[in-house]
């Protein structure tokens, strides 16, 4: 191998899209939804599973009201107010599926909402 094709392969070796962090928030959103699809699915056998689902979506979702109340945070405030509420139900919501009291479905939902929205190049 010659330096001509060494550094052809060298730098053909970047080939790697680069994530944005709207691709990886749009992932950790995926990753959280899919465990509590499958855990849901599970029945009353994937309980726990889904308690623990619950817990990654509620700490996912305090971290977007956080960034929300954030004065640098660049969002209209229209949309800022729209997701905080989505917080404020999430959170409400959860307790109600953890006390078996409500379904997953409008969590998963909502999840899926946002992901659309992240996909659509929606700010």
């Amino acid at each position: 191998m010659n330096a001509l094709s060494k550094a052809r392969s060298a730098y053909s070796a970047v080939k790697s899209p680069i994530r944005t962090s709207k691709d990886m928030e749009y992932e950790t959103i995926a990753h959280v939804t899919r465990k509590m699809i499958v855990a849901a699915r599970r029945g009353k056998g994937g309980f726990s599973e889904l308690a623990q689902a619950l817990n990654d979506n509620n700490k996912l979702w305090r971290i977007f009201a956080a960034d929300l109340a954030s004065v640098d945070n660049p969002l209209p405030q229209d949309l800022k107010t729209d997701l905080s509420d989505l917080a404020t139900f999430t959170r409400q919501h959860t307790s109600k599926v953890l006390q078996r009291k409500a379904h997953v479905g409008p969590l998963v939902e909502i999840n899926t909402a946002i992901m659309r929205g992240l996909r659509s190049g929606a700010t």
